[in-house]
Protein backbone atom coordinates (compact mmCIF):
# COMPACT_ATOMS: atom_id res chain seq x y z
CA UNK A 1 0.00 0.00 0.00
CA UNK A 2 1.49 3.14 -1.02
CA UNK A 3 2.25 5.79 2.16
CA UNK A 4 1.33 9.89 1.59
CA UNK A 5 4.10 11.14 3.64
CA UNK A 6 7.77 12.63 3.57
CA UNK A 7 9.38 9.62 5.49
CA UNK A 8 8.48 6.04 4.46
CA UNK A 9 10.21 4.13 2.19
CA UNK A 10 10.89 5.43 -1.30
CA UNK A 11 9.98 3.01 -3.84
CA UNK A 12 10.05 5.42 -6.88
CA UNK A 13 11.44 8.83 -7.10
CA UNK A 14 11.89 11.15 -10.37
CA UNK A 15 15.41 13.34 -10.72
CA UNK A 16 16.75 15.28 -13.24
CA UNK A 17 20.61 14.39 -13.93
CA UNK A 18 22.75 17.20 -13.60
CA UNK A 19 23.58 16.62 -17.28
CA UNK A 20 19.99 17.12 -18.43
CA UNK A 21 19.60 20.01 -16.34
CA UNK A 22 22.91 22.05 -17.30
CA UNK A 23 23.54 20.34 -20.13
CA UNK A 24 26.88 22.27 -21.30
CA UNK A 25 28.70 25.22 -19.84
CA UNK A 26 27.34 27.26 -22.36
CA UNK A 27 23.85 27.11 -20.86
CA UNK A 28 24.93 27.54 -16.80
CA UNK A 29 27.04 30.42 -18.42
CA UNK A 30 23.84 32.37 -19.93
CA UNK A 31 21.62 31.19 -17.22
CA UNK A 32 23.20 31.31 -13.47
CA UNK A 33 22.94 34.66 -12.58
CA UNK A 34 19.08 35.59 -13.57
CA UNK A 35 18.25 32.32 -11.81
CA UNK A 36 20.16 34.13 -9.01
CA UNK A 37 22.57 30.72 -8.49
CA UNK A 38 25.72 32.13 -5.87
CA UNK A 39 27.67 31.09 -8.56
CA UNK A 40 28.51 29.18 -11.87
CA UNK A 41 28.74 26.02 -11.35
CA UNK A 42 31.08 24.00 -12.69
CA UNK A 43 30.41 21.34 -15.22
CA UNK A 44 32.57 18.60 -14.81
CA UNK A 45 32.37 18.79 -11.13
CA UNK A 46 28.41 19.04 -10.99
CA UNK A 47 28.27 16.07 -13.30
CA UNK A 48 30.77 13.74 -10.60
CA UNK A 49 28.83 15.19 -7.64
CA UNK A 50 25.49 13.61 -9.12
CA UNK A 51 26.71 10.49 -9.86
CA UNK A 52 27.65 10.65 -6.02
CA UNK A 53 24.72 11.89 -4.77
CA UNK A 54 22.57 9.01 -6.96
CA UNK A 55 25.05 6.35 -5.27
CA UNK A 56 23.51 7.62 -2.05
CA UNK A 57 19.89 7.61 -2.82
CA UNK A 58 18.28 4.33 -1.38
CA UNK A 59 15.48 3.43 -4.05
CA UNK A 60 13.97 0.86 -5.64
CA UNK A 61 13.24 2.77 -9.11
CA UNK A 62 14.87 5.95 -10.24
CA UNK A 63 13.16 8.01 -12.73
CA UNK A 64 15.89 9.72 -14.29
CA UNK A 65 13.59 13.07 -16.39
CA UNK A 66 15.40 13.70 -19.70
CA UNK A 67 16.55 16.93 -20.79
CA UNK A 68 14.07 19.51 -22.92
CA UNK A 69 14.53 23.28 -24.64
CA UNK A 70 12.12 25.05 -22.89
CA UNK A 71 13.92 24.05 -19.25
CA UNK A 72 16.32 26.23 -17.22
CA UNK A 73 18.94 25.00 -15.29
CA UNK A 74 16.56 25.01 -12.01
CA UNK A 75 14.95 21.81 -13.13
CA UNK A 76 17.49 20.09 -11.31
CA UNK A 77 15.35 20.65 -8.33
CA UNK A 78 12.46 18.16 -9.68
CA UNK A 79 10.04 18.15 -6.59
CA UNK A 80 8.63 22.06 -7.26
CA UNK A 81 6.81 20.27 -10.25
CA UNK A 82 4.61 18.08 -8.85
CA UNK A 83 2.40 17.02 -5.67
CA UNK A 84 1.84 13.35 -5.11
CA UNK A 85 -1.79 12.85 -3.74
CA UNK A 86 -4.02 9.62 -3.01
CA UNK A 87 -6.00 11.12 -5.66
CA UNK A 88 -3.20 11.05 -8.19
CA UNK A 89 -0.54 14.10 -8.96
CA UNK A 90 -1.33 17.31 -8.81
CA UNK A 91 0.32 19.27 -12.08
CA UNK A 92 1.58 22.75 -10.03
CA UNK A 93 1.78 26.20 -11.81
CA UNK A 94 5.43 27.46 -10.60
CA UNK A 95 5.71 30.54 -8.77
CA UNK A 96 9.03 31.67 -11.10
CA UNK A 97 7.66 32.10 -14.46
CA UNK A 98 10.73 30.51 -15.92
CA UNK A 99 10.41 27.25 -14.27
CA UNK A 100 6.79 27.08 -15.94
CA UNK A 101 7.43 24.49 -18.46
CA UNK A 102 8.48 21.74 -15.82
CA UNK A 103 5.48 20.52 -15.11
CA UNK A 104 4.14 19.88 -18.48
CA UNK A 105 7.74 18.08 -19.25
CA UNK A 106 7.61 16.24 -16.46
CA UNK A 107 3.84 15.71 -15.86
CA UNK A 108 4.76 13.87 -19.70
CA UNK A 109 6.87 11.46 -18.30
CA UNK A 110 5.09 10.22 -15.41
CA UNK A 111 1.80 9.64 -17.32
CA UNK A 112 3.95 7.36 -19.38
CA UNK A 113 4.74 5.96 -16.21
CA UNK A 114 0.76 4.81 -15.47
CA UNK A 115 0.32 7.88 -12.86
CA UNK A 116 -3.03 9.46 -13.39
CA UNK A 117 -3.58 13.09 -12.69
CA UNK A 118 -5.79 14.52 -10.11
CA UNK A 119 -5.60 17.83 -11.12
CA UNK A 120 -3.82 21.04 -11.80
CA UNK A 121 -2.97 24.43 -10.62
CA UNK A 122 -3.93 27.08 -12.95
CA UNK A 123 -3.11 30.69 -13.14
CA UNK A 124 -4.04 32.95 -11.09
CA UNK A 125 -3.06 30.34 -8.49
CA UNK A 126 0.62 29.41 -8.10
CA UNK A 127 1.70 26.25 -6.03
CA UNK A 128 5.26 24.49 -5.52
CA UNK A 129 5.89 21.42 -4.73
CA UNK A 130 8.91 22.26 -1.95
CA UNK A 131 6.02 24.47 -0.40
CA UNK A 132 4.19 21.11 0.74
CA UNK A 133 4.72 18.51 3.04
CA UNK A 134 2.37 15.48 3.84
CA UNK A 135 2.36 13.77 7.55
CA UNK A 136 -0.08 11.24 6.44
CA UNK A 137 -2.82 10.72 4.04
CA UNK A 138 -5.01 12.95 6.20
CA UNK A 139 -2.52 15.68 7.13
CA UNK A 140 -1.03 18.02 5.31
CA UNK A 141 0.86 21.73 5.69
CA UNK A 142 1.18 24.11 2.68
CA UNK A 143 3.47 27.10 2.22
CA UNK A 144 1.97 30.85 2.31
CA UNK A 145 5.21 32.69 0.61
CA UNK A 146 6.69 34.07 -2.30
CA UNK A 147 6.21 31.25 -4.71
CA UNK A 148 2.89 29.44 -3.47
CA UNK A 149 -0.52 31.70 -3.27
CA UNK A 150 -3.91 31.86 -1.48
CA UNK A 151 -5.44 30.88 -4.74
CA UNK A 152 -3.12 28.23 -5.20
CA UNK A 153 -3.95 27.01 -2.27
CA UNK A 154 -7.73 26.97 -2.54
CA UNK A 155 -7.43 24.96 -5.90
CA UNK A 156 -5.04 22.61 -3.65
CA UNK A 157 -7.81 21.92 -1.30
CA UNK A 158 -10.42 21.83 -3.82
CA UNK A 159 -8.51 18.76 -5.51
CA UNK A 160 -7.73 16.78 -2.39
CA UNK A 161 -11.15 17.26 -0.93
CA UNK A 162 -12.55 17.61 2.78
CA UNK A 163 -10.84 14.12 3.76
CA UNK A 164 -6.95 16.05 3.79
CA UNK A 165 -7.31 19.14 6.58
CA UNK A 166 -4.32 21.42 4.69
CA UNK A 167 -2.86 23.48 7.63
CA UNK A 168 -1.80 26.79 6.27
CA UNK A 169 1.86 27.98 7.39
CA UNK A 170 2.70 31.46 6.64
CA UNK A 171 6.18 31.99 5.59
CA UNK A 172 8.77 34.57 6.24
CA UNK A 173 9.69 37.01 2.74
CA UNK A 174 12.83 36.11 1.48
CA UNK A 175 15.67 39.12 1.05
CA UNK A 176 14.72 39.17 -2.32
CA UNK A 177 11.74 38.91 -4.43
CA UNK A 178 12.96 36.53 -6.75
CA UNK A 179 14.56 34.45 -4.01
CA UNK A 180 12.63 30.90 -2.63
CA UNK A 181 11.52 30.47 1.23
CA UNK A 182 10.22 27.42 0.60
CA UNK A 183 8.13 25.01 3.67
CA UNK A 184 10.04 23.08 3.04
CA UNK A 185 13.17 25.09 3.85
CA UNK A 186 12.22 25.35 7.43
CA UNK A 187 10.56 21.60 8.00
CA UNK A 188 12.08 17.95 7.26
CA UNK A 189 9.92 15.17 8.27
CA UNK A 190 12.23 12.49 9.02
CA UNK A 191 9.82 10.03 10.99
CA UNK A 192 6.10 9.56 11.72
CA UNK A 193 6.65 11.70 15.36
CA UNK A 194 10.02 13.45 14.05
CA UNK A 195 10.51 16.35 11.98
CA UNK A 196 13.72 18.84 11.81
CA UNK A 197 13.01 22.33 12.05
CA UNK A 198 14.36 25.82 11.87
CA UNK A 199 12.88 26.88 14.93
CA UNK A 200 12.92 31.44 14.08
CA UNK A 201 11.39 30.51 10.88
CA UNK A 202 7.95 28.31 11.92
CA UNK A 203 4.86 30.19 13.43
CA UNK A 204 3.77 29.28 16.58
CA UNK A 205 0.94 27.98 15.54
CA UNK A 206 2.63 25.39 12.84
CA UNK A 207 4.69 24.16 15.67
CA UNK A 208 1.76 23.25 18.34
CA UNK A 209 -0.80 21.66 15.32
CA UNK A 210 2.55 19.28 14.51
CA UNK A 211 3.06 18.70 18.36
CA UNK A 212 -1.02 17.71 18.31
CA UNK A 213 0.10 15.05 15.56
CA UNK A 214 2.09 13.92 17.83
CA UNK A 215 5.44 15.34 16.27
CA UNK A 216 8.96 15.71 18.11
CA UNK A 217 11.73 18.75 17.00
CA UNK A 218 15.76 17.96 16.25
CA UNK A 219 16.72 21.92 15.76
CA UNK A 220 18.58 22.99 13.18
CA UNK A 221 21.56 24.80 14.59
CA UNK A 222 21.74 28.76 13.87
CA UNK A 223 25.00 28.36 12.01
CA UNK A 224 24.10 25.65 9.95
CA UNK A 225 20.79 27.09 8.46
CA UNK A 226 21.90 29.16 5.64
CA UNK A 227 24.23 26.29 4.42
CA UNK A 228 21.07 24.34 4.36
CA UNK A 229 20.72 22.56 7.44
CA UNK A 230 17.23 22.08 7.19
CA UNK A 231 16.74 20.30 3.71
CA UNK A 232 17.43 16.30 4.40
CA UNK A 233 15.55 13.61 2.50
CA UNK A 234 14.18 10.21 4.33
CA UNK A 235 14.45 7.85 2.42
CA UNK A 236 12.97 5.85 5.29
CA UNK A 237 11.99 6.08 8.84
CA UNK A 238 14.94 8.19 10.73
CA UNK A 239 17.36 7.37 7.41
CA UNK A 240 18.60 10.63 6.13
CA UNK A 241 20.36 11.83 3.25
CA UNK A 242 21.52 15.10 3.50
CA UNK A 243 24.50 17.24 2.16
CA UNK A 244 28.25 17.40 3.90
CA UNK A 245 29.63 19.57 6.64
CA UNK A 246 26.74 20.10 8.41
CA UNK A 247 28.19 18.55 11.72
CA UNK A 248 26.01 19.99 14.11
CA UNK A 249 22.78 18.59 12.30
CA UNK A 250 24.15 15.18 11.89
CA UNK A 251 25.02 15.14 15.28
CA UNK A 252 21.87 15.90 16.22
CA UNK A 253 19.90 13.82 14.32
CA UNK A 254 21.54 10.78 15.00
CA UNK A 255 21.45 11.35 18.57
CA UNK A 256 17.49 10.98 17.55
CA UNK A 257 18.32 7.68 16.54
CA UNK A 258 18.37 8.43 12.64
CA UNK A 259 20.96 6.94 10.18
CA UNK A 260 22.56 9.38 8.26
CA UNK A 261 24.54 9.73 4.69
CA UNK A 262 25.88 12.82 3.76
CA UNK A 263 27.05 13.80 0.08
CA UNK A 264 29.15 16.61 -1.67
CA UNK A 265 26.51 19.53 -3.31
CA UNK A 266 28.82 22.80 -3.63
CA UNK A 267 27.94 22.64 -7.00
CA UNK A 268 24.51 20.97 -7.61
CA UNK A 269 23.06 21.95 -4.42
CA UNK A 270 24.53 24.69 -2.55
CA UNK A 271 25.44 27.10 -5.83
CA UNK A 272 21.18 26.78 -6.72
CA UNK A 273 19.76 26.65 -3.01
CA UNK A 274 18.26 23.21 -3.42
CA UNK A 275 19.59 20.68 -1.61
CA UNK A 276 18.53 16.38 -1.33
CA UNK A 277 14.97 17.18 -0.80
CA UNK A 278 14.64 19.93 -4.18
CA UNK A 279 16.43 17.52 -6.14
CA UNK A 280 14.31 14.45 -6.09
CA UNK A 281 10.74 14.03 -6.30
CA UNK A 282 9.33 10.85 -4.17
CA UNK A 283 6.42 9.09 -6.67
CA UNK A 284 5.97 6.70 -4.25
CA UNK A 285 6.60 5.54 -0.78
CA UNK A 286 5.43 2.11 0.82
Amino acid sequence: MLKFDEYSKIAQVAVRHAQNAFVSDEKLASEWQALRFHDKPDMAAALAEYEAFLSQLDCDEVIELPAADTLTIDSIYTRDSILVSPKGLIVCNMGRASRTPEAAANAAVYAQLGHTVAGQITSPGTLEGGDFIWLDEHHAAVGLGPRTNEEGIRQLQDILGTEVELFVVELPDPDHPDDVLHLMSIISPLDKDLALIYRPFMPQDFILWLQQQGIAFVDVPEEEYLPMGCNVLAMAPRSALMLENLPGVKARLEAAGCTVVTYTGSEISRKGEGGPTCLTRPLQRI
